[in-house]
């Protein structure tokens, strides 16, 4: 993964996607040591207190846990809880922007249901 070290998310936003990535990918599995900060920081080229940033919002949000001593681990829900955010937030928020792009442009719910069909089929390569 490259960080886009010039856009506006923040670097230690871009870091826990990543890794939240990398539990949905299966890289990382439930109760599995992940990097530490200093690796982090070494692999990105970052400082080792943005990584650790981006380690705690995990933690906070139940999808890391830490072991004292021994560094941070995957929670057993991981993935389940990062689904439910990213639907929660993340493809509702879409939604929300397709919708009211839609309406501007005068396109009718149907319409946009046949558009979701469409890209789905040929993503499927029906």
């Amino acid at each position: 993964m490259i960080l886009n070290m010039d856009g506006a998310k923040p670097i230690y936003l871009q870091i826990s996607e990543w890794l939240e990535r990398e539990i949905l990918n299966e890289n990382f599995k439930s109760d599995q040591k992940i990097y530490s900060q200093y690796q982090l920081a070494e692999m990105f080229t970052i400082n080792p207190a943005t990584a650790a940033k981006g380690l705690t919002l995990l933690v906070e949000e139940n999808i890391l846990y830490k072991k004292r001593g021994l560094g941070m681990f995957v929670a057993s829900n991981a993935k389940e809880i990062i689904i439910n955010k990213r639907k929660s937030q993340t493809l509702k928020g879409l939604v929300i922007d397709i919708v009211m792009e839609a309406k501007r442009l005068d396109v009718s719910i149907e319409e946009l249901i046949q558009m979701i069909q469409d890209v789905n089929k040929r993503e499927a390569g029906e």
